[in-house]
């Protein structure tokens, strides 16, 4: 039973070190209290546990732009973040969590601020039929969250340019995204804010619980870092067992060239190539290079300049266009 409500809310848009306070959040909040975590990340893409992250975004357009990529503890699709997006978090025990309870809180706040809405499945919630918030939830050793998006008056243009999966043909396990048509709060009602919304949820909160908001968790700064070194970590990010192959090819003035990579864990682990070069040592030298590479097109193209392989700016571009 909920006797005990607080509120914590992230002064920073670091999203490694906004993911390291949820997980901390959630690894310590009290028997009998529901926690409300609002947080937001600029410029990010966050991915799902079991997705493969090439497969779901432009990795290399989206850090050129000064952009990051993250991955959650949550299932669920890849969704992106900016600083007119609003983060919420409810974090409890197993036993106190109430996912009605608390899709009531974001509908009523909405509400409030003259937004109708209503709930789609498990994981979304719509205004005018179309999505404005997607939700995800994770349950652990007793302990649960349920977190989700609020569109607020995000950048559609750069969430669709991040979001679109790239040109390279990938055979991927792991979870895809379902598309949706999205829709900003502030299309709806001129006079949802992200601070016009932060005020309507911590009042929603106190109404749907019927309870005061009491003082804010206090964090373990030292806890804190550990985790946001974790979640920032490439073994993370680019390391979770989801093999997959990809394959691209070209034809350029000196002959055609077909690639097909096995990747796993962020790294090749095995090439094939199929070329027409009247060199015959292209297709083993560039397989020698790019076994054991990290998949990113700066660690592909760093590898084929190093050892000076034969028509290196040509397979470079051949992979820089495939968007990955």
């Amino acid at each position: 039973m909920i006797e005990t409500i607080r509120i914590y809310e992230s002064d920073g848009v670091d999203p490694y070190r906004n993911l390291a306070i949820e997980q901390h959040l959630l690894e310590t909040v009290e028997g009998g209290c529901c926690l409300l975590y609002l947080w937001q990340n600029e410029r990010t893409v966050v991915i799902g546990k079991n997705q493969n992250a090439w497969a779901e975004c432009r990795t290399t357009l989206l850090i050129e732009e000064g952009g990051r990529l993250a991955r959650r503890l949550s299932g669920g699709g890849a969704v992106y973040h900016d600083l007119e997006n609003l983060n919420f978090t409810f974090l409890m025990r197993e036993e106190d969590y109430d996912l009605d309870r608390q899709l009531s809180v974001i509908q009523t706040a909405c509400e409030t601020l003259g937004v109708r809405t209503e709930r789609s499945g498990r994981n979304d919630l719509l205004a005018s039929g179309r999505k404005f918030s997607g939700n995800a939830f994770y349950h652990h050793e007793g302990r649960a969250y349920h977190h989700g998006t609020l569109l607020i008056r995000t950048d559609r243009d750069a969430m669709s340019r991040y979001l679109s999966p790239s040109k390279a043909k990938l055979e991927a396990k792991g979870v895809e995204s379902v598309r949706a048509r999205v829709v900003n709060l502030s299309e709806l009602s001129p006079v949802v804010t992200v601070q016009s919304l932060k005020t309507a949820l911590k009042s929603a909160f106190s109404k749907v619980y019927g309870l005061p908001v009491s003082s804010p968790p206090v964090l373990r700064e030292a806890r804190v870092r550990e985790l946001t070194a974790h979640y920032a970590s490439d073994a993370w990010l680019f390391g979770q067992k989801l093999p997959f192959t990809f394959r691209c090819e070209s034809r350029f003035s000196w002959g055609g060239v077909e690639v097909q990579l096995s990747v796993n864990e962020g790294v090749i682990t095995g090439a094939k190539i199929y070329t027409d070069d009247m060199d015959d040592g292209l297709a083993d030298k560039l397989k020698a290079a790019l076994c054991g590479c990290p998949f990113s097109l700066a660690a592909i193209a760093s590898r084929l300049n190093e050892q000076s392989l034969p028509h290196a700016a040509d397979l470079i571009k051949m992979f820089t266009e495939q968007e990955i």
